[in-house]
């Protein structure tokens, strides 16, 4: 058994099949999506956990149970001839499963505005149960990507009465009556720079050369599943929408995590963009249990095969 990618879900899953006596092997390229966040929020229990810490434990976790874990990076994944696959590394090996789980999660693909990836994770923000309590009550702004800003703005303000909403080209914001209602502001033109001082945030600054303070700026950014190792196997990533938008891509799956291809489960941001580290670990142990219980069924059917033909 392989997984494939060793973030939250891949691991999640790896230990779920280990403790089922399955020999795991968990291959990991080492480039988790929340690297640049200081802390894991809303994980019950590991609640302000580095990221890095919560990884490095779950790790410890798997290896416990005799899985393993292998730092590199998968560059195609195919279905062998004589059943099963073949998973080949970018250093040249190859390794054979009778199961796959990716996980290999999405890339945030961020608005080209200066100054803006440079501060992501930190004070340039895109979930609010993710980050919104460090930024409570603080001024925030959320950088309009589309329409769906409105539904940003709103959520942004549970945590804090001074949200400014900058419309940064979309058209009808600052005639919306829910955002009036709400007290959002909304100022109009476009985001040219994100600026900061003493490494932190101070505001934007507009292309007519207002600058706006700000403490935090919320960015939606469009999610791409790293999904090119699925490509040998015949799954592509599809578009997913929310309120009429596209908001990225995912791998699409059944609620076990199974793909449209035997024997090949995905979990995590790869095919779930909303999913938080806790749910893409939940995913994770939800794809494990049902590739075990796929195997299950499998021996179990060659077990009848050979007391039949025992029988004859």
């Amino acid at each position: 058994m392989v997984v494939i990618g060793g973030g939250a879900a891949g691991l999640g899953g790896a230990l779920t099949l280990a403790r089922a006596r399955r020999r795991v092997l968990v291959i990991d390229a080492g480039r988790p999506r929340n690297t640049p966040a200081a802390q894991v929020h809303v994980y019950l229990g590991r609640e302000g956990t580095p990221p890095e810490v919560l990884l490095a434990d779950g790790r410890r976790e798997v290896e416990g149970y005799g899985g393993e874990v292998r730092s590199g990076e998968v560059v195609s994944a195919e279905r062998r001839d004589a059943g099963g696959f073949r998973v080949a590394l970018a250093d040249g090996s190859a390794v054979t499963a009778d199961r796959l789980l990716v996980t290999t999660g999405l890339v945030d693909e961020l608005p080209d505005v200066p100054g803006l990836a440079e501060r992501w994770g930190r004070d340039v923000l895109h979930c609010p149960y993710c980050h919104g309590w460090e930024v409570r009550d603080r001024t925030i702004g959320v950088l309009a990507t589309s329409s769906i800003a409105v539904h940003q703005a709103l959520l942004w303000r549970q945590w804090s009465k001074n949200v400014t909403l900058f419309a940064n080209g979309v058209e009808g914001l600052a005639e919306n009556e829910e955002l009036a209602a709400r007290d959002v502001t909304v100022v109009g033109g476009r985001v040219t720079v994100v600026e900061a001082e003493n490494d932190r945030l101070t505001g934007v600054r507009l292309e007519d050369g207002r600058v706006v303070a700000c403490d935090a700026l919320a960015v939606p950014p469009f999610m791409t599943a790293r999904a090119d190792v699925l490509g040998g196997l015949g799954l592509e990533p599809v578009e997913q929408e929310m309120a009429g938008h596209v908001i990225g891509t995912h791998v699409a799956a059944d609620p076990s995590g199974a793909t449209a291809v035997p024997g090949v489960w995905v979990a995590g941001n790869v095919t779930g963009l909303a999913d938080q580290v806790i749910g893409a670990a939940a995913a994770g142990v939800r794809a494990g249990a049902a590739i075990n219980a796929d195997l299950v069924a499998e021996e179990t059917r060659r077990a009848v095969e050979a007391r039949r033909e025992g029988e004859r």
